[in-house]
């Protein structure tokens, strides 16, 4: 399966969940001793996201504490709009997103504190 392409079908079935959890983004030179839960490699070395218990345990250092939702309609990674769409939404609700897009889903990490109202937010677009 491909993935769904229509913008208004992506919002209108989009259903959003929020995943249990804290998590953080930290940069390092190597794959932590933790479950990476998303990387990037950038010029400047390794990002990754990770669970913020085991930052703490592990010593890594963060300044953003994220909590995670994903859209659980499955997404084609040829979609146009979905990620403007969304953050849109959030933004003008004065929500930072930081967006990871995987191949079934679109993954949002916003701030842990405003994690129900962005959900709000979402429930609303959708």
């Amino acid at each position: 399966m491909s993935g769904e392409t229509d913008l208004g079908k992506l919002l209108a079935t989009m259903s959003p969940e929020a995943r249990a959890g804290r998590y953080v983004f930290a940069a390092v030179d190597e794959p932590p001793a933790a479950e990476v839960l998303a990387s990037v490699v950038e010029p400047e070395g390794l990002s990754v996201v990770v669970a913020q218990e085991d930052a703490d345990r592990l010593g890594l250092a963060y300044d953003f504490v994220a909590g995670w939702i994903t859209l659980r309609v499955h997404s084609s990674l040829a979609a146009v709009g979905l990620t403007a769409a969304v953050s849109a939404a959030l933004a003008d609700a004065s929500i930072s997103c930081n967006v990871i897009a995987g191949f079934h889903h679109d993954h949002l990490l916003v701030p842990i504190d405003r994690l129900d109202e962005a959900l709000a937010v979402l429930g609303r677009l959708g």
